[in-house]
Protein backbone atom coordinates (compact mmCIF):
# COMPACT_ATOMS: atom_id res chain seq x y z
CA UNK A 1 0.00 0.00 0.00
CA UNK A 2 1.65 3.55 -0.84
CA UNK A 3 2.33 5.94 2.06
CA UNK A 4 0.00 7.53 3.22
CA UNK A 5 0.44 11.21 5.51
CA UNK A 6 -2.20 12.80 7.58
CA UNK A 7 -2.88 16.93 7.03
CA UNK A 8 -5.46 19.64 8.12
CA UNK A 9 -7.22 21.29 5.50
CA UNK A 10 -10.50 24.13 5.92
CA UNK A 11 -12.51 23.44 3.32
CA UNK A 12 -16.15 25.29 2.86
CA UNK A 13 -19.00 23.63 4.98
CA UNK A 14 -20.79 23.35 1.41
CA UNK A 15 -18.33 21.94 -0.25
CA UNK A 16 -17.92 19.41 2.08
CA UNK A 17 -21.27 18.37 2.23
CA UNK A 18 -21.90 18.30 -1.52
CA UNK A 19 -18.46 15.74 -1.03
CA UNK A 20 -19.79 13.94 1.48
CA UNK A 21 -23.18 13.35 -0.48
CA UNK A 22 -21.41 12.48 -3.40
CA UNK A 23 -18.99 9.82 -0.87
CA UNK A 24 -22.52 7.87 0.32
CA UNK A 25 -23.84 7.38 -3.15
CA UNK A 26 -20.25 5.92 -4.31
CA UNK A 27 -20.34 3.78 -1.03
CA UNK A 28 -16.72 5.55 -0.12
CA UNK A 29 -15.51 7.41 3.05
CA UNK A 30 -15.24 11.11 2.97
CA UNK A 31 -11.47 10.61 2.85
CA UNK A 32 -11.96 7.82 0.11
CA UNK A 33 -13.65 10.19 -2.03
CA UNK A 34 -11.39 13.48 -1.23
CA UNK A 35 -8.44 11.19 -2.54
CA UNK A 36 -10.14 9.82 -5.61
CA UNK A 37 -11.48 13.28 -6.89
CA UNK A 38 -7.83 14.69 -6.22
CA UNK A 39 -6.23 11.63 -8.16
CA UNK A 40 -8.71 11.97 -11.28
CA UNK A 41 -8.13 16.24 -11.36
CA UNK A 42 -4.40 14.92 -11.65
CA UNK A 43 -4.66 12.35 -13.76
CA UNK A 44 -6.29 14.33 -16.08
CA UNK A 45 -4.22 17.43 -16.11
CA UNK A 46 -1.59 15.29 -16.63
CA UNK A 47 0.35 15.91 -13.20
CA UNK A 48 0.05 12.18 -12.28
CA UNK A 49 1.40 9.15 -14.53
CA UNK A 50 -0.19 5.91 -12.84
CA UNK A 51 0.57 2.33 -13.96
CA UNK A 52 -2.18 0.87 -16.01
CA UNK A 53 -4.51 -1.30 -13.76
CA UNK A 54 -3.81 -5.11 -14.49
CA UNK A 55 -5.28 -6.61 -17.04
CA UNK A 56 -5.84 -3.45 -19.05
CA UNK A 57 -3.95 -3.41 -22.30
CA UNK A 58 -2.50 -0.64 -23.99
CA UNK A 59 -4.55 1.04 -27.20
CA UNK A 60 -2.53 -0.54 -29.92
CA UNK A 61 -0.03 1.23 -32.71
CA UNK A 62 -2.44 0.64 -35.62
CA UNK A 63 -0.12 -1.57 -37.21
CA UNK A 64 -0.79 -5.12 -37.72
CA UNK A 65 1.12 -7.72 -36.34
CA UNK A 66 3.99 -9.59 -38.60
CA UNK A 67 3.32 -12.89 -39.85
Amino acid sequence: MADRKAFLTRIDRNVLDAVQRWANDDLRSLNAQIEFLLRRALRDSGRLRTPPEPGHRRPSSGRRPVD
